[in-house]
Order: C-alpha cells, then structure tokens, then sequence
C-alpha cells in the first residue's frame, strides 16, 4: 500500500488511542476505531474491464469474499455520465457498511472506497483490485474513522 509521509496524521489521528505500530485491520472494533476507510486510485486500468458491468459486480464478489465482508442485498452497477465523468459507477451494502466505485472511461482510471467497522488490510484490498482491473499503478489510502 501507497501511502505518503505526510499523510500518516490522515491515518492516524494524534488522540488515537492505539499505537500507529499496529496493522490497521487490528485497530477497528469495541474500544478502537469505529472503522476503517480506505480509498484506492488505480490507474492504467484495462478498458475492456473497467466497462464490464459483471466484471464489476464480480470483483464486489470476490474482494467481499477476500476480506470476509457479508454483501448485503445487490451490487448496484450503472452506466452514465458524459465526457470526462462518464463510466460505470458502482456501490454494494455490506453488513458493515458499504463498497463503492467509480470507473472513469475517458482516462481508463478506477477509484475505490470501502468502508467497513470490522478490520480488513487495505494493503491486500489495494493488491487484489489493481490485479483484477489490470492497472499499471495504484495509490490507497486508509483512514481509521472514529
């Protein structure tokens, strides 16, 4: 996982009550961090499957399955925009909040958010979902939510 020097306070807050040591996955629960955000930029992506509605909702599948999330209800995937903001844009409930997506035709670019109050490590979300969309570069960032 990507992630700048500067933005280590992003991450990890100064009244965090918790060492910035720890896996970000170990930090979320009773007495912890509400949740666990984490944002991921890939770009490069391939065009055929950044415009494939059920690669999109294959990739909720799987990922939810990598990080032993619980879909709740369907991936809703949907086509619309136009120019620069045109693509698929995606979002699915999980029992503990939500995924969402947003594929950028005009620059072939991902950008995904997955929030959740239980621990998953963003590192592999980042690792599994640059693969999946074939991007050439990735950036995540994850932020413990209080």
């Amino acid at each position: 996982m990507s992630i700048s020097a500067s933005s280590e306070s992003a991450i990890f807050p100064s009244n965090a009550p918790v060492a910035a040591s720890r896996p970000a996955q170990d930090m979320v629960g009773e007495g912890k961090a509400w949740g666990l955000c984490t944002a991921v930029d890939l770009q490069d992506c391939n065009p055929d499957l950044i415009r494939d509605a059920a690669h999109i909702k294959r990739y909720v599948v799987e990922l939810c399955d990598l990080i032993g999330m619980k879909r709740f209800g369907e991936c809703q995937v949907v086509d619309f925009g136009e120019g620069r903001v045109a693509g698929y844009s995606m979002v699915q409930l999980i029992s503990t909040s939500l995924i969402s997506g947003h594929f950028a035709n005009d620059t072939n670019n991902a950008y995904l958010d997955i929030f959740s109050c239980k621990g998953y490590d963003p590192a592999v979300v980042e690792s599994f979902s640059k693969e999946f969309f074939g991007a050439r570069r990735s950036l995540a960032t994850a932020t413990l939510r209080y």
